[in-house]
């Protein structure tokens, strides 16, 4: 399980997902498998509430099993958090990470995402696949 050599990139994409999770429950947001021969530096995270009523906490963590699909359950892995019960106000948007406190996810680790509310708030993540 060896990361690439940033120095020496062939390749750098810039990207963005998103995910509504559907339910309370802990889901993938972004993974980089083992063996992937990528790294993902990780530009922005941003939790947006689409209710009009009511504030959701949103719950961001780094995952060290990155071998699920988006909007899978992780499995066989250490949570690690960036952001824990954080409160997103009725129609606000709240910033995770920006560019600085960007960061790398490395092969074989995930970032997983929790709703207090489900299909209430939206994760956004921007991240350059580095390779």
């Amino acid at each position: 399980m060896a990361n690439p050599n940033i120095l020496s990139a062939n390749n750098i994409y810039g990207d963005t997902d998103y995910l509504t999770p559907s339910s309370t429950s802990t889901v993938v947001l972004l993974a980089n498998a083992a063996s992937s021969n990528k790294v993902y530096k990780i530009e922005s995270i941003i939790a947006v509430n689409s209710s009009t009523g009511s504030a959701a906490n949103a719950n961001v963590a780094i995952y060290t099993n990155g071998s699920v699909a988006q909007n899978s359950a992780p499995s066989g892995g250490t949570s690690y958090p960036i952001a824990s019960s954080l409160s997103v106000p009725a129609t606000a948007s709240m910033v995770i990470t920006d560019k600085t406190t960007s960061f790398y996810l490395n092969e074989n680790t995930s970032v997983t995402i929790a709703s207090s509310v489900a299909n209430t708030l939206t994760f956004v993540i921007s991240y350059e696949d580095i390779s």
